[in-house]
Order: structure tokens, then sequence, then C-alpha cells
């Protein structure tokens, strides 16, 4: 009795802290149109609409599933809404879930009739998966690091949790020509804006005041990149001006999907995303037309527009004491200091740490989820967990003379998994075990480079610590290859006679102060990624300039400066030897992809990303 009671204060208490961002009433709709569907009563393309619109994604091939794709605004999750999705994927899913590179939850292979209780159960505890897909503003992501980043001017999070909550449900942005990105950083280094619809970096400026003495304020404004985004052609975001103040934060939003919905284009599936309208048009004339269209706004808009930013508040801990006692772990268990190192890193607050916990393609489980709940109670002094861009956790605000006990904890729930801040820490979408666009599996690909390079003990290599492998099962980067150390996209090929899975391989992405775009410098097949990113770590160790970095030397050989590499041509012929595949006589496992037992066959079908 007293732990069901303690359990129904810690719902209390999760309550009390988060944002409900479901309605009942959606449920009541969802399962009225799956009744009408079912009966014949509306079209198989009316239907999509509305799925897609209330985040059901179609599983591959197999229209009586879905994928319940959940929207978490700047990623933050409650224990209890932990602990509801662990009993949710048991019951209607694979007893897992899946964490994106957008911050959301997924949850695969709900059988469609399903989907009305997934509904209500996520929206009991203040979630939804409303607008998670179709051509709307898709989920609002912020920096895990925001709040706590050493480097950021101000916390970026309420801003991100106002326009997630001024643009879902808002008429504006219901039927766009595809679907629009925000993404907020909390710093430079920490950035992922220019790969959005939208980016946004804070910034102060300093700014006089005319009172009749000499003083200055400061004023919190934003960097307002405009027009990136990844796929099968990807443009960075350009600048849209120096400064854009607060206040302006949310009319130049409005004016730019303002545009977008009257100037993008509806009929083109594979070309209607908002940064083929900007490099179209020119991003100097998409820029004079969004400033101009800011001033409409600004004469037009409601007052509850112009109060939107103004009234988010931070979550942040109340802590009072940051004089806190730093005690240094007394016979520290197998493996604690190796975790420590490639997880976690120190807070602006003194005495507290971020601690992130690396998941195998993004995927935990039910069991782990109710763990993780757990801990993040215990352990969290602002009692939440915020998803990451590379599919993982992170625990924040974690007293640094904890982490022994933390990581105890962790490891008997299987989730003190070392390579969160490390090259271990490999992206890999859903691909062919969900996906109808997917040509490889990519999902399995990262959990076995990963599997490799931790038993190759590479994630305690700082040399190797400012490098990425991201992996996508198809062109369109769910698993964001383009910004990548290392990218690879699914791909088949003819060899030896024989259909092969492979995948194009990109050098040299990056997001921060620098982003760049990968470039493509070779086709390899499945069954050698792993042996050609181990060749290519063994050429840089003998390449390397002191204190060079990998993804810095991979930069220098792509810009022709190497030193006996001297550019990509000579990287090229090594790519191809390390890439070589028996006959199929002699192997024919090498032709087969990961996950599958089976003569590798491509299988595809209509892809949702655009309907």
């Amino acid at each position: 009795m007293q732990k069901q009671q303690e359990n129904l204060t810690h719902t209390d208490d999760d309550s009390r802290k988060r944002e409900e961002w479901g309605l009942p009433e959606e449920v009541t709709a969802v399962e009225e149109m799956i009744r009408l569907y079912r009966e014949g009563k509306i079209s198989e393309d009316e239907f999509r609409r509305f799925r897609l619109q209330h985040g059901m994604y179609g599983s591959r091939l197999n229209k009586d599933y879905t994928m319940v794709r959940i929207k978490i605004p700047a990623g933050i999750l409650y224990p209890e809404q932990l602990t509801r999705l662990a009993k949710l994927s048991e019951d209607f899913s694979i007893g897992s879930v899946h964490v994106t590179t957008r911050q959301n939850i997924q949850m695969h292979w709900v059988y469609l009739d399903d989907a009305p209780a997934v509904e209500k159960g996520l929206v009991e505890v203040g979630l939804t998966s409303r607008e998670a897909c179709g051509n709307t503003v898709r989920n609002v992501t912020c920096s895990p690091f925001a709040g706590i980043c050493s480097n950021e001017p101000f916390d970026v999070t309420p801003y991100a949790k106002a326009l997630a909550r001024f643009f879902l449900r808002n008429p504006m942005c219901q039927n766009l020509p595809r679907k629009f990105k925000f993404n907020f950083a909390c710093c430079d280094e920490h950035s992922y804006a220019r790969i959005a619809d939208v980016g946004l970096v804070p910034v102060v400026r300093e700014e006089e005041v005319s009172d009749g003495n000499a003083t200055v304020k400061k004023v919190r404004g934003f960097r307002v990149y405009i027009g990136g985004g990844l796929g099968p052609a990807s443009y960075l975001a350009e600048l849209l001006e120096d400064f854009t103040p607060e206040d302006m934060l949310l009319p130049t939003c409005m004016a730019v999907i303002r545009l977008f919905d009257r100037l993008g284009d509806r009929e083109k599936v594979h070309r209607n995303r908002m940064r083929y309208l900007v490099h179209d048009m020119g991003f100097e004339r998409f820029r004079e037309l969004v400033l101009k269209e800011r001033k409409i706004v600004l004469m037009t808009r409601s007052v509850l527009a112009r109060l939107y930013i103004r009234e988010a508040k931070v979550d942040a801990p109340d802590i009072e004491d940051t004089n806190l006692v730093e005690l240094k772990p007394f016979n520290a268990p197998d493996g604690f200091h190796r975790w420590v190192r490639s997880n976690v890193m120190d807070q602006k607050q003194k005495g507290y740490a971020i601690v992130f916990i690396p998941l195998p393609a993004g995927d935990i489980t039910a069991r782990q989820l109710r763990a993780l709940a757990s801990i993040c109670r215990e352990f969290s002094h602002e009692g939440c967990v915020v998803t990451t861009p590379s599919q993982g956790f992170a625990l924040r605000w974690v007293m640094k003379s904890r982490l022994v006990e933390l990581y105890n904890r962790l490891s008997e729930a299987g989730l003190a998994n070392y390579g969160a801040l490390s090259i271990a820490s490999v992206v890999g979408c859903t691909s062919t075990t969900s996906c109808n666009l997917a040509i490889t599996n990519a999902h399995r690909l990262a959990k076995e480079i990963r599997s490799r390079l931790i038993e190759l003990g590479l994630d305690m290599d700082d040399a190797l610590r400012d490098a990425t492998i991201k992996i996508s099962g198809c062109p369109n980067s769910c698993g964001q290859h383009m910004i990548a150390t290392i990218g690879f996209f699914g791909a088949a090929v003819r060899m030896n006679n024989t259909l092969t899975p492979a995948y194009n391989m990109l050098l040299g992405g990056k997001v921060g102060k620098e982003s760049a775009l990968g470039r493509i410098v070779a086709r390899v097949p499945a069954k050698r990624i792993i042996d050609v990113i181990l060749r290519l770590i063994d050429v840089y160790r003998k390449e390397r300039l002191d204190g060079e970095g990998f993804a810095s030397w991979i930069d220098r050989v792509l810009e022709g400066n190497g030193t006996n590499i001297k550019s990509i041509d000579d990287l090229k012929p090594i790519i191809e030897e390390a890439s070589k595949l028996p006959s199929p006589e002699e192997d024919p496992e090498s032709y087969v992809d990961y996950g599958s037992d089976s003569r590798f066959i491509v299988k595809t079908a209509r892809g949702e990303c655009a309907a």
C-alpha cells in the first residue's frame, strides 16, 4: 500500500510539472475515422491525410499496421510518461520504443484498430501524436544542453515550448505544401540550426537606454536561419538577419510559414520542401519577402500571439546551494571510469552533471523505460529526461557525488552503455524494420558498427571524439547521414553479377558553427562497411598531425591539403580495396543484408514522407 501511495505521489508531481499536449476529443476522432475507413465510407487518400495529421505513419508493406509517432516538444519527458510508454508498447506494440533524431518517440507495428487505445493512453499523461507526421509543423526540437550549457546566453527551452504550443493545431499550418521543422540551439557549438526550415541560435545584445543616464541593457534575441533541410537534395539554412529580438521571434516564424504556405509547390512531391523554394527563388529575394511579410504579421496578429513567448517559463530546478562538495568515487565499480569518460559532462551549475544514456540505434525496451522512470525520480533534480538528436536520453541535474550510485542503477537496467560522446554513438534510422521507402537495414547496421567500435575500445580514443557516424536506409536522411563525419545511405548494387545491399558513403558532414554537408565519395557493400570504417581510422592514425582529430583530418583531406594521402583521390583506392567482396560462391553471406537470412531483394512501397 505504501509503494502504491508513493507512485500516486510521483504521478501527482509529474502532472504538476508537465504540459498537457493531448486532447481527449482527438481520441474519439481517431476512433471514428478508423471505423469509417474500415466500413469503406472514406477513401484511402482521405484516411491517409487524417492519420498522418494524427501521427500515424504506414508500416512497411502492411496496411493493417501503423507506426505511432509521439511528439515530444523540446524532447522533455516525465517519469509517468515513460512508464505509460512502457505499458502501451507492451500492450499494443513490440515491447520497445524508438527514439528518433528529432527527439520524437516512435511505437512500431501497432495494429490499426488499437490506435485509439494508444492515443487515449498518451493523452492521459499529457502526450500527443498530433502533427508528428503530415504537412504541418513537426516536433520543435531543442538542444539537450539548453539550460545547463556554459556557452549559452540564456535558456531557450521556454521559447521552444512556446512555439510548439502556438503552432500545434494552429489553422495557419494544417495544410502546408510539406512538413516544416524548427530547431533550437543553445549555442553555436551544440547547434543543429542550419539543417532546419527555421533554425534558432540565442544571442544577447547590449543596447543603450536613453533615460537621462548613460545605461546599457542586455536584450535577448536570436540568429534566425531559414531554408535548411536534409534529404536527396540537402541545403544549409542561411542567416535571415544579424539579430532578431525575442519579441520578434514569433512574428518572424509566422511570416516564414505564411510565405511557404502561399508560395510552396504543392504539385511536385519531391521538390515541395521549403528549402527548394528558397533555393529556386534565391535567398536574398526570399529574405526580402520574409521581412516584408513580418511587417504585415505585426499589423494583424492577435494579442494572444504577442504574449505567447513572454508567458513561457523555465522549469529549472530551484537550487539554493551551488557550492556543493564534489566527492571522488571510492571503490568505483568496474567500467565506471570508462562510462564517465564517454557519457558524462559537467553542467555550468557547479556540482551537477548531465549524463547521456546512449541507446543502440535508438531502441529501448519497456522494462528499461520503467527503470529509467525510477532512476529519473531518484537522481535528476529537474525530474525529467530529455531525448537527444543522437537517439538517446539525457539525464540532467545529477549530483556528481551520486554518479557511482547512478551507474550501478543504470547497469542493473542494461542502460549503462558506453560511447555517448564518442564515435561509437552511431545513429541509424528504422529503415527496413518498418519503413516503406527503405532499401537496406541501416537500423541493424548501426548496432553492428556500434558494437564493434565498443569492442575495440574506440569510445575511449579522444582523437576520435570529434567524429560521428550516421546511417539512413534510403536517401531521405532520417538518420541525418548528410551531417556525419562518415555518413551512409542505402542503395542496391550488382556485384559479381549478384544484387547486393550497399551504401553510398559520404565524408565531411558536421553541425555547429562550421556546419557542412557531407560529400559522396564511394559506394560500399553493406558487409564491408565496418572494414572501411576501421581502415579509415587506421589511415588517419598514420597520417594525422599532432593533436589533430579524426574529423579535422577528414576535412583536411577533402580540402586537398593532406600529407601522404593528399586528397580524396588518394583515399578512394584505399576505400575500394577495403570494399572488395569474394564471389557469391565463396561467401554467400556477404551478399545478404544485416538482419536477414535470405537473398537480398529490394522491396519498397509508397512512402508517406510527402503524403
